[in-house]
């Protein structure tokens, strides 16, 4: 809708330039609730009746009547032949846009419908020749018609209008779903060849060729800063699948600690999971994960984290485990995990176990939650919902004076009695 409020200002703006000087600024920007602007003493009745008919298109799609904004839609086009050579691109790339999205939610509409927009608009200017393209192959690749997205990736990759950064980008794009396209028919011959009892060579060498294919885009587009989470995945797992792991260590390396690239804690995850599955020390896997932890403190596999600094000898280790789970507990959707309730509870029985004032070690790291920590865990609120599950109940009761020895907390169930736990997990009353 923006892209229709916009092309209406523009309309009414390059008729009122007057109006504009003699204010010394532009008129506001055009609301979705604003009526139809009016006639113009300088508008002439070609760019009235566009005007008028990009209005009606704009209110058919807000109140989702598609067959009259189709209907409508049939007749717009007209506007291509405004003799203002400025204006023509950003006329067709409403006329894309706009049909693209009536089609999307008509209910009649079929692909042959979708293939003649997508190229018309493409060999009606190459200003968006190559996201038009983009779009088409994921349109097709949606209703399952690989080889026809294969043929457009194909098309777009013998293209040569455009040197600025855009079409570059656009080009990267084409290169690396291309390569995800090799990357599907691999795997489906994998499934093949697995599933064969007479080993077939043939498709030992079919799986190759598309690797090579697959591979030879992958490993430059990785190189490029920028967001690879799917391409990434493919290529490791078809290096992996060929032995090569030196090089998957060295994509996964380069993906997540290369500064060019946006911070990105999926690629701290796919290097965690990848030396995982690779047996590395636990050092080394702790390494991984200290980093993703300054990304996302609530990370699922801080509980991975914190397992792993319980395994180890060092006792400022158990300290740090402590902080990872409390950090947790901190975001509303670990409130109620009994998994990460009793890993701070075997945190703190470690802590007994090895330091003499682990009462004063708990509480600096509570210090800055005293406040506000009780009223997120520990009210007759939460007690009534944590009464349906005794086992987070019990775990949660046993903590409550340790995490809050100065508050006085409602915590017990619903039509009980007040009972606390100790870490033991003995009642006392």
């Amino acid at each position: 809708m923006d892209d229709i409020d916009r092309e209406l200002e523009c309309l009414q703006d390059s008729d009122d330039d007057s109006d504009i000087s003699a204010k010394g600024r532009k008129k506001p920007r055009l609301s979705l609730g604003n009526p139809m602007p009016g006639e113009t003493s300088r508008e002439t009745g070609f760019h009235q009746s566009t005007r008028v008919c990009l209005e009606h298109i704009r209110e058919a799609m807000l109140h989702h009547r598609w067959q009259e904004a189709a209907e409508y839609m049939a007749f717009y086009p007209q506007v291509l032949e405004d003799l203002d050579e400025g204006s023509t691109p950003k006329y067709k790339e409403i006329i894309w846009r706009l049909s693209t999205e009536i089609l999307h939610h008509h209910p009649n509409s079929t692909l042959e419908d979708y293939n003649n927009i997508y190229e018309r608009m493409k060999h009606a200017g190459v200003k968006h020749y190559l996201m038009i393209s983009l779009e088409h192959a994921f349109h097709l690749l949606l209703h399952g018609h690989i080889e026809d997205a294969k043929l457009q990736f194909s098309a777009c990759g013998s293209w040569r209008y455009g040197n600025n950064v855009a079409h570059y980008q656009a080009t990267k794009l084409i290169q690396a779903y291309r390569s995800l396209l090799d990357y599907v028919t691999w795997c489906d011959k994998k499934h093949t060849h697995s599933y064969t009892v007479d080993q077939d060579d043939s498709v030992s060498r079919e799986m190759s060729k598309y690797f090579r294919h697959a591979s030879a885009n992958l490993k430059e587009i990785v190189k490029y800063p920028g967001v690879w989470d799917p391409f990434i995945l493919s290529y490791v797992e078809m290096l992996e699948f060929y032995e090569d792991y030196d090089t998957a260590l060295k994509v996964l390396n380069d993906y997540a600690y290369d500064n060019s690239f946006p911070p990105n804690p999926n690629a701290h995850v796919y290097l965690y999971q990848y030396l995982k599955r690779r047996d590395a020390s636990k050092k080394r896997l702790a390494k991984v994960l200290k980093i993703l932890r300054a990304l996302v403190p609530s990370h699922e596999l801080m509980l991975e984290y914190s397992s792993l600094l319980l395994q180890s000898e060092k006792i400022t280790d158990v300290h740090k485990a402590l902080g990872i789970v409390l950090d947790m507990l901190d975001f509303a959707c670990w409130r109620n995990n009994l998994d990460v309730w009793k890993r701070l509870k075997a945190v703190i029985q470690q802590l007994q176990c090895t330091e003499e004032n682990w009462k004063t070690l708990v509480l600096d790291t509570m210090s800055g939650r005293k406040d506000w920590w009780p009223v997120l865990h520990f009210t007759s609120f939460h007690a009534s919902k944590d009464s349906v599950n005794p086992e987070l109940m019990e775990v949660k009761a046993s903590l409550k004076r340790v995490l809050c020895p100065d508050t006085l907390l409602k915590y017990t169930a619903e039509g009980g009695t007040s009972t606390e736990w100790t870490l033991g997990g003995k009642r006392k009353h």
